[in-house]
């Protein structure tokens, strides 16, 4: 029995109690048609408990799920027992931070729309350590450091093989935000501009002129999953990271990004608009 289940662990048991309950049956009668305890296909649910990939697609057929994508990447959710490098954090950081390495590690595309930072998967090391100098209640410093180096760890999504597509939507006022001054400014919007430059990165601004826009004052990160009912979003809230993953709100957040994207510069603009940000500078 797992006493601290991971965010990806949850997100499995929830999808196989939507299925359940889509069907219209009680975890009782699920279990009787399983032929087990009660308990078991609650902590199934509960990410408490492990579950087999034959299991799943056995409860696939007493729910009467058709689609047999999902139901695959779900049993492939259900093999997966080893734990990854975010692990050696479990006891430094808080356990939301760990989910969402573990939701990136795992995502089949990024986006990402921000107003204020540059996205953290792009961040430099002294851009994101003055970022968490800011933070309420002040850090130590060797919280702060294993901050950074956990945001820089996250990265490595954009360089394995393959790396990870990611689609980030700036608005010009995170370009212009000065955090550790200019010359780390300048070093940043640098680093942007080499990452905008890898083919599976795409990078695009919305600049003042565009005015008002769909989604403004918001930061959302959307990670797709092998089907799109395993999609998740992720909003950044003061408190930590917040998951979404209910259909409607994907839905929700897949047209706001769509809308922002439509209002924002195409990537070759953007990235000319970029330079003459550092020029600025």
């Amino acid at each position: 029995m797992r006493s601290n289940p991971t965010g990806r662990q949850l997100r499995l048991g929830a999808e196989l109690r939507k299925l359940r309950e889509r069907a219209g049956l009680t975890s009782t009668q699920a279990s009787r048609l399983l032929g087990v305890q009660q308990n078991q296909i609650s902590n199934v649910e509960a990410g408490r408990a492990g579950v087999s990939p034959e299991r799943i697609r056995t409860l696939a057929c007493h729910y009467d799920c058709g689609d047999r994508a999902l139901v695959e990447a779900l049993s492939e959710m259900a093999t997966e027992r080893s734990r990854g490098w975010w692990e050696e954090y479990r006891e430094i950081l808080p356990a939301a931070l760990l989910d969402l390495a573990e939701v990136e590690h795992y995502a089949t595309q990024l986006r990402t729309a921000v107003t204020v930072h540059i996205p953290g998967l792009f961040q430099t090391t002294d851009y994101a350590r003055e970022i968490f100098r800011q933070d309420v209640p002040e850090m130590s410093p060797p919280d702060i450091e294993h901050r950074v180096s956990f945001r820089i760890k996250r990265q490595a999504v954009l360089y394995r093989d393959p790396p990870t597509p990611h689609q980030a939507i700036i608005h010009e006022a995170a370009l212009r935000m000065k955090f550790g001054g200019p010359s780390v400014t300048r070093a940043q919007l640098r680093h942007l501009l080499d990452m905008s430059e890898r083919p599976h990165i795409t990078i695009q601004v919305i600049p003042f002129d565009a005015g008002t826009f769909p989604g403004s004052g918001q930061s959302i990160y959307y990670a797709k999953g092998p089907v799109p009912q395993l999609d998740t979003v992720n909003l950044d809230q003061s408190h930590g990271p917040v998951f979404l993953d209910s259909e409607a709100q994907l839905d929700k957040y897949r047209v706001l990004l769509d809308r922002m994207g439509a209002c924002a510069l195409s990537p070759e603009e953007s990235r000319d608009f970029i330079h003459k940000v550092v020029q600025d500078l």
